[in-house]
């Protein structure tokens, strides 16, 4: 049995306090790993020292849909190399966001699949970013995805979309949204995801869940998302803890 809890997509590196107290706090509540995102390409650096400096953090590396403007052969060959640490352990987040500025969705889709091919390439795990680009996201994961393990960060869709992706082999990672009082399709999904896809996290600092909705996100609050999930699917937290955390130390390899 695992006794302790995995939050799979922490943005450490954007919270004002420092990572080890972050760490300290996380592991003072049951939390004993994390994973760190990477958003833009001049912070990937950042992330992988946290991880370096720390034994049970790890780290992405990736450019987000909202900085696609930045990704070059140059930021490519960074990501290459960055890849060869042990600590680094999957490409994300990655994908298409539709929500803040569609005006460049083409060069999105394309450095989405560039970064796919990449992840192909260097044989690591796809951590995907899908805001309101459900069917976009899936079609270019389906043409490009060569063998690659692919989660769903902050999953927003449907439970008929969560089943294609399942059918897939993709994992469904879920966070405090699921807590909302009002966020129906999340309880849903939460409800109806096989156990062995299903994986938790914060995304700290943001989506902060009940009862700290409206403040700073932390990788300790996982714990609650870990709650919710267990009461929605009416099961004990215990077995909800030791699946999810092993469903996060087989899909990362850590």
């Amino acid at each position: 049995m695992k006794d302790y809890l995995i939050d799979t997509h922490a943005h450490v590196d954007m919270l004002e306090l420092p990572a080890e107290q972050v760490l300290s706090q996380m592991n003072a509540c049951g939390v004993k790993k994390v994973i760190i995102p990477s958003v833009e390409a001049n912070l990937m650096e950042k992330i992988v020292s946290i991880a370096e400096r720390n034994e049970n953090v790890w780290a992405m590396a990736g450019v987000y849909p909202s900085e696609a403007k930045t990704y070059t052969d140059e930021v490519e060959n960074h990501i290459i190399e960055l890849a060869k640490n042990p600590k680094v352990v999957a490409l994300g987040e990655i994908g298409l966001d539709y929500y803040w500025d569609k005006s460049f969705a083409e060069l999105q889709k394309d450095v989405f699949a560039k970064q796919i091919r990449l992840a192909n390439k260097l044989n690591l795990p796809i951590v995907v970013h899908d805001r309101d680009a459900h069917k976009d996201t899936f079609d270019i994961l389906m043409e490009n995805n060569d063998g690659s393990n692919v989660l769903f960060h902050c999953f927003s869709g449907s439970v008929e979309f969560m089943r294609e992706c399942v059918k897939q082999g993709w994992y469904i990672a879920l966070g405090g949204v699921v807590t909302f009082k009002n966020a129906i399709k999340v309880k849903d999904v939460a409800r109806e995801v096989p156990l062995d896809k299903l994986v938790l996290e914060t995304d700290s600092p943001y989506l902060t869940p009940v009862p700290f909705r409206g403040k700073t996100n932390y990788p300790a609050y996982v714990k609650y998302v870990a709650e919710e999930i267990a009461k929605l699917r009416q099961m004990p937290l215990e077995e909800l803890i030791d699946i999810t955390t092993e469903n996060a130390e087989r899909f990362f390899k850590i």
